[in-house]
């Protein structure tokens, strides 16, 4: 169907619904994520703050670290005061343009955050491997270029989903199941095939952070034989205990990320709340 087409069936506004089925508790489940969201802004600021003002710690693992605190402010900014919104106040109108908007903008984060992520575990496996390349292959200029490369792949990646759901036809149904704008979750609400909007989506996620997941894995898996191999137990706890906390963050991101993403597309009998508690998380 051509866009000249479907525009004129277009709704002017989206309700989000919040949690279905936990109306009557919205207001306790805000407590959690309101703390969360505070605890992320302050932790996360502070990390920026004080990376930025103290010199010995510019350093490369320190330089990502505060970059994926930038992006995990942006992505909490823009999905946690609207979810509050919804949670308190039950008001989750939002404009037709503003949501695909909002959704895009949540793929670009997510997935820079992915990105940076793979470059933090490339980091590590640069310094524990391949120490004397270290200084070689992260100079200053590596930051910036890492940063935009990784903005320009995000956006290519997220951009496509307006033009996909702006093809679509609506015929009035309005209420989205779920907190924030979520692609699949908008395109459930055409009227019209929305075969391409899937395989798109999941074309997408298996190329960036399934990709990033794959490449993750590779490099500490690589990590942990080299560390097993070193003669020196001090050395082994050092590059462990670093390497553990990476890859807790790491399974905290992937896992309720693909199971969100996957149960959206495929698991039509998983409750609502189940994905959409994962897809806040």
């Amino acid at each position: 169907m051509s866009l000249s087409n479907s525009s004129d069936a277009l709704p002017d506004t989206f309700f989000l619904v919040g949690i279905p089925g936990l109306e009557a508790v919205h207001i306790w489940i805000s407590i959690p994520f309101c703390s969360m969201h505070f605890s992320a802004l302050l932790g996360n600021s502070a990390l920026i703050v004080i990376i930025t003002i103290e010199r010995s710690l510019h350093k490369p693992m320190y330089i990502f670290l505060s970059m994926l605190s930038a992006t995990d402010l942006s992505l909490s900014s823009t999905t946690v005061p609207k979810m509050l919104q919804i949670l308190w106040f039950g008001d989750g109108s939002i404009s037709f343009s503003g949501c695909p908007t909002l959704m895009v903008f949540i793929h670009i984060v997510f997935a820079l955050d992915s990105f940076i992520l793979l470059a933090m575990a490339s980091d590590r496996y640069i310094v524990i491997c391949h120490p004397l390349h270290y200084a070689l292959v992260l100079m200053p200029q590596t930051f910036g270029k890492t940063g935009i490369m990784g903005i320009i792949c995000s956006m290519v990646g997220a951009s496509p989903f307006i033009f996909l759901l702006n093809r679509l036809l609506y015929c009035g149904h309005r209420l989205i199941p779920h907190t924030y704008c979520e692609h699949m979750g908008i395109a459930r609400l055409a009227c019209s095939n929305i075969t391409v909007n899937i395989v798109y989506g999941l074309t997408v996620a298996l190329l960036t952070m399934g990709l990033d997941a794959v490449l993750n894995t590779a490099s500490y898996m690589l990590i942990l034989c080299t560390v097993f191999r070193h003669p020196s137990c001090k050395a082994r706890r050092k590059a462990l205990n670093t390497c553990g906390s990476h890859l807790c963050v790491i399974l905290i991101f992937y896992i309720p990320a693909f199971f969100s993403f996957l149960t959206h597309c495929f698991g039509c009998h998983i409750p609502h709340h189940v994905y959409i508690f994962l897809a806040n998380l």
